[in-house]
């Protein structure tokens, strides 16, 4: 795995512990107890719940893995006071050739989510953000091709 930064709120670490301690003390029993329910069933290559419980277990180890290297690897983000785009920052800015404002928040990939106007600073957009400041004006590749925008604020 990546031994690359994770960018997370301090909500979301915590959130990401108790989801870990989760897997971990509880996820794990109602596994193996499936296993063994299953294994107690007979011939293991035909035993669909067997089958089912190992890729549970699978899915569940992977997480736990997955987690394990996201938590070691944090770095919990304060919210930005302004100035300079960073990380935490919510940061306004309007297209080129058009009126409307949009509101972002610059977040650590796990937990962007555009429905909630969070961006991941690895994302287009959160990398041309990223390091500048008021009024300055950025351009960013799109899958519909480049575009630019002014940064009204940053928050």
């Amino acid at each position: 795995m990546s031994e690359e930064k994770e960018y997370l709120s301090k909500e979301k670490f915590e959130e990401l512990t108790k989801e870990l301690d989760y897997l971990k003390s509880v996820r794990r029993k109602e596994i193996a107890e499936q296993l063994e329910f299953a294994k107690g069933l007979g011939d293991l290559s035909e035993n669909a719940e067997y089958h089912e419980a190992r890729q549970n277990q699978a899915e569940t180890e992977d997480r736990v893995s997955k987690l394990e290297q996201m938590i070691k690897h944090a770095v919990i983000t304060e919210k930005s006071k302004g100035g300079m785009v960073n990380i935490g920052s919510t940061v306004v800015c309007v297209k080129q050739g058009e009126k409307t404002e949009k509101r972002y928040q610059i977040v650590g990939s796990e937990e962007a989510n555009t429905k909630e106007g969070k961006i991941s600073n690895k994302s287009p957009l959160g990398e041309a953000l990223m390091g500048k400041n008021k009024g300055e004006k950025v351009t960013f590749e799109t899958p519909l091709g480049m575009v630019s925008c002014t940064i009204v604020n940053v928050e």
